[in-house]
């Protein structure tokens, strides 16, 4: 596997990675959660989807021959608060991914070099997905946060519980083992 070819599949798996602790996040959340604004200032968690699919849908479709700034993206109405329904910002948040992902996976090893660009800005490949591997992730920690307080003692815990370091490191060590 070339440098570039082993590139491509650890940013796809990387950002499959937050996606996933976004939809295990989301699974645990109810359509009120979903609206929840903790103050004037603040984001619900819709709204933050809305910004991603925006974004997502932008820097995407077309990724090599087009601006990433798309003309028909409204940036400032992705922040605006909308009140949908639950599976209608489901439908965002998996319509948004599936449009990075799927153009991610069409991507060859020569593309990494090709110039692309953002709001004018010319980009090379990998570094237009780097700069997307460290925006969605900073939003999905949103989420996450939010999700989290909002479910406080019934939070399901994405990673390793607090207190339980010790006990996982030594079931991975066991599972090595065998």
């Amino acid at each position: 596997m070339t440098l570039e070819e082993g590139f491509l599949k650890d940013a796809i798996k990387r950002f499959v990675n937050y996606k996933e602790l976004g939809d295990r996040t989301l699974a645990q959340l109810s359509e009120a959660d979903l609206l929840y604004q903790p103050n004037e200032a603040s984001n619900s968690i819709a709204v933050i989807i809305q910004h991603l699919h925006g974004n997502m849908l932008s820097r995407w479709t077309n990724f090599l021959t087009e601006d990433g700034e798309k003309e028909w993206r409204q940036r400032d109405a992705e922040f605006a608060v909308t009140p949908l329904e639950q599976a209608a910002i489901l439908s965002l948040w998996n319509d948004g991914w599936k449009c990075l992902l799927d153009t991610l996976h069409q991507l060859q090893p020569e593309d990494l070099k090709k110039t692309v660009t953002i709001r004018t800005e010319p980009l090379l490949v990998y570094d237009a997905i780097l700069r997307q591997l460290a925006h969605y992730p900073y939003h999905v920690g949103q989420i996450v946060y939010i999700g989290r307080m909002l479910k406080n003692e019934t939070w399901i815990s994405l990673s390793i519980p607090k207190g339980e370091s010790h006990a996982y490191l030594e079931k991975v060590k066991a599972d090595q083992e065998k």
